[in-house]
């Protein structure tokens, strides 16, 4: 069974913008917090921002304000939208359900998309 399902990923300029958006199955979303990571060739896999079914988000210094995450409960859907993109952004970007925030930190569920690549060129 597919739970997630990740798109919008693509090869772009630097400064440009993406939206990613992560469909989840709604029996793991209405009640989850969702997350987005990233992972680089030869990286360890990180956290970029994640957000609460209320709507409460948070970001990686590194991507603070440029990335918006969002959500939209009624579609089940988890939105990442990245502007001024910089070629350090360049990684596979995959969408994590069912983690849980301990002391104001995301810890991972075990629920991941398949991922979408972002490219960006200098």
């Amino acid at each position: 069974q597919v739970l997630l399902v990740e798109s919008g990923g693509g090869l772009v300029q630097a400064g440009g913008s993406l939206r990613l958006s992560c469909a989840a199955a709604g029996s793991i979303f209405e009640l989850n917090v969702m997350g987005w990571y990233r992972q680089a060739p030869g990286n360890q896999r990180e956290l970029v921002a994640h957000i609460t079914p209320r709507h409460n988000a948070n970001y990686a210094d590194s991507v603070k304000g440029r990335f918006t995450i969002s959500r939209d409960n009624a579609e089940n859907t988890v939105y990442l939208q990245m502007n001024s993109l910089k070629p350090e952004d360049t990684a596979v970007y995959y969408c994590n359900a069912g983690g849980r925030i301990v002391g104001g930190t995301y810890v991972r569920g075990h629920t991941w998309g398949q991922g979408t690549q972002v490219t960006v060129s200098s």
